[in-house]
C-alpha cells in the first residue's frame, strides 16, 4: 500500500499546522512556504482538511488556519481519510462495487474488512502530536 501524493502533502500540512498549535493562526501561504508545496495545494488540502474537521480556517484580518482540535485527537487515519475517503486496501469491501470477475467464488472478501479494519486501526495509533514532532538534530562525531 502506498499513500497518494494528495494524502502524503495532507500528513506534512497537518503537522506543519500542529507545530504552530498554541501560537497565532498561520495562513496557507505560511504553510507553504514552511513545507516548500505549492500555495494552490496547500489551499486546496485546507479545504479538504476543513471539511473533514480537522482544521479551522478564518478569513479576514486576525484569520487564519489553525487545527479544529488538538494534535493529540487527531491521527494518521483522520488525515488520510480526510483526502482519501475510508481506508481500504480493496474495491470489494464496498457494498455497492460488484466490479470484481472473481467475487461470486472469492473466499478471501469475507475477510477484508478484517485487515482494512486492522490497518485503520493501527493509522488511528499514530498521533498527529507524534508527527508533528521535529527530528533531533544528530550529533556530529569527533574527526
Amino acid at each position: 500500500m502506498r499513500l497518494s501524493n494528495l494524502a502524503d502533502y495532507a500528513v506534512v500540512t497537518m503537522c506543519a499546522a500542529a507545530r504552530h498549535c498554541g501560537f497565532a493562526r498561520v495562513s496557507a501561504a505560511d504553510l507553504a512556504e514552511e513545507t516548500g508545496l505549492p500555495l494552490p495545494t496547500v489551499q486546496k488540502l485546507v479545504s479538504a482538511l476543513a471539511k473533514a474537521g480537522l482544521l479551522k480556517s478564518m478569513r479576514g484580518a486576525g484569520g487564519g488556519i489553525k487545527l479544529a482540535r488538538p494534535a493529540a485527537a487527531i491521527s494518521l487515519a483522520d488525515i488520510v481519510e480526510a483526502v482519501e475517503g475510508p481506508i481500504a486496501l480493496t474495491a470489494c469491501v464496498e457494498t455497492a462495487r460488484h466490479d470484481c470477475a472473481l467475487e461470486a467464488q472469492c473466499t478471501v472478501r469475507p475477510h477484508w474488512s478484517l485487515v482494512n479494519a486492522t490497518l485503520r486501526g493501527a493509522l488511528a495509533d499514530v498521533k498527529l502530536t507524534q508527527l508533528a514532532q521535529l527530528p533531533e538534530p544528530k550529533e556530529q562525531e569527533p574527526a
